[in-house]
């Protein structure tokens, strides 16, 4: 895989099919991803987290990442100079996208224009909004290092459909139950039902990206009738599946650049 330090532009806006792919590669800015439909995952060294159309992602100056488009994606790439604007998260961050800051990234993302003092001006209104963005969701799957918790997350992965219980996944890999349930503890961060249930949902959000109705989404990603996987989405992101397949409304910014756009 191709590691292109500097050669591909941060300020950009790309429509891109399902599967599509950028591989491994970092900015000297920083940036913010964001698809206005679609949706878009992002990969560290310290994991995946993918995004829909109501959430951005913030990645610092310098990390290296690689991203993979669901369903047919409009994305959107914003540089920020760290010179410039100081202050922003030290990792990868995900951010509430309102419509103020969709509009403002949208706009921000036409290369053709980062030149303008227009630019500057909806930039600095942008990082106005970042410090109340800022949110936690099961949006980041972590990525394990110890060699017994790779086996054990690829087969949770590969069978997603017909869920392993702890003591089945321990039986097939050599490793007690125990000693897997510390491993997801002192590793990731979080209980095996928990980094399970991280996963699920995000495979959750690739499928409904890919315009999958709720039934199968719910049968794909391993939970037992379609209200208990709506529960779990409600719970996680405060909406249901449905409502996150709506485009959010076109703002008074929206129209007046495309009016502008227009003469």
């Amino acid at each position: 895989m191709s590691e292109n330090s500097h050669h591909r532009l941060a300020t950009t806006s790309l429509t891109l099919p399902p599967g599509a792919r950028i591989e491994r590669h970092r900015h000297p800015s920083h940036q913010i991803v964001y698809p206005s439909a679609g949706a878009v995952s992002v990969t560290t060294h310290a994991g995946t987290w993918i995004t829909p159309v109501n959430r951005a992602i913030w990645i610092p100056a310098g990390c290296w990442h690689q991203h993979k488009f669901h369903g047919h994606t409009q994305f959107h790439g914003v540089a920020l100079d760290p010179q410039r604007y100081r202050g922003g998260p030290a990792t990868p961050t995900v951010l509430a996208v309102n419509p103020l800051m969709r509009e403002l990234i949208i706009a921000c993302s036409q290369a053709d224009r980062t030149d303008t003092d227009e630019h500057h001006r909806m930039l600095a209104v942008l990082q106005d909004q970042l410090p109340t963005t800022s949110i936690r969701e099961p949006l980041w799957v972590p990525s394990p290092t110890d060699r017994r918790l790779r086996h054990a997350c690829a087969l949770i992965a590969d069978n997603l459909t017909q869920p392993l219980t702890l003591q089945q996944i321990g039986g097939r890999i050599g490793v007690s139950q125990r000693t897997l349930s510390r491993l997801f503890s002192d590793e990731l961060g979080m209980t095996f039902p928990q980094w399970r249930t991280q996963l699920r949902l995000q495979h959750a959000l690739v499928l409904l990206a890919e315009r999958h109705d709720v039934t199968s989404v719910a049968s794909e990603c391993g939970w037992a009738t379609p209200s208990a996987f709506i529960d779990t989405y409600r719970q996680a992101f405060g909406h249901t599946p449905g409502q996150a397949a709506k485009p959010m409304a076109a703002t008074r910014l929206t129209r007046l650049r495309r009016a502008r756009d227009r003469r």
